[in-house]
């Protein structure tokens, strides 16, 4: 029998790099943007910066050097990953314009996603907790509270994820997607043997 699908809206390899405050909701889209993206054919991989740290970068801190370090590691592996024709989502919070700037230029093929949020919603979310430990002292160096957050000045788009549903944001990243040229919109009607 015959199965019926929209084509792959696969074009090429692309590194959609999520950044924003933790909480804003780099995670949750991310994961919503991965289901979505397969279901139309990609292949297609989520590199989470909370998995990042316990996986493949435990050795590291949260200094200035170590966090730059840890996006150093995620944006090697976005690169090989998109080089071959991988669409690489990175979820990290990358606080410093500077080596997000090192990402964009190593990828090549990169759009950067500010997931913009205030912090007092930011710190409603956070089922952890680590708003309010770092807001008593009890962790230092967290971000948007005693590290700074650099907002991107460029970003390829903006989330506004405390107005906006995760759909809405996500269908947002979407459309930049294909507006770039990175994904082909599904003909419609189009029948597929895949």
């Amino acid at each position: 029998m015959e199965k019926v699908e929209n084509p792959p809206y696969y074009g090429r390899g692309v590194t959609v790099w999520f950044t924003g405050l933790p909480s804003s909701g780099k995670t949750t889209i991310a994961h919503k943007l991965e289901g979505i993206l397969r279901d139309k054919g990609c292949r297609v991989e989520v590199f989470d910066g909370d998995v990042i740290r316990k996986h493949l970068c435990s050795d590291l801190g949260f200094s200035k050097q170590d966090r730059d370090t840890n996006i150093k590691r995620i944006a090697y592996v976005c690169k090989l990953m998109t080089r071959n024709g991988v669409v690489a989502i990175a979820a990290a919070i990358s606080p410093y314009r500077e080596i997000r700037d090192y990402a964009r230029n190593e990828i090549g093929d990169f759009l950067e996603v500010y997931v913009r949020c205030p912090i007092d919603v930011c710190t409603k979310r956070d089922v952890k907790g680590l708003y309010k430990k770092a807001l008593n002292g009890e962790i230092k160096g967290f971000t948007g509270v005693d590290d700074p957050y650099e907002e991107p000045l460029h970003p390829e788009v903006i989330l506004e994820t405390h107005n906006e549903s995760v759909e809405d944001s996500t269908n947002k990243v979407v459309q930049l997607l294909e507006d770039k040229g990175y994904l082909q919109p599904a003909r419609k009607g189009h029948r597929s043997s895949l």
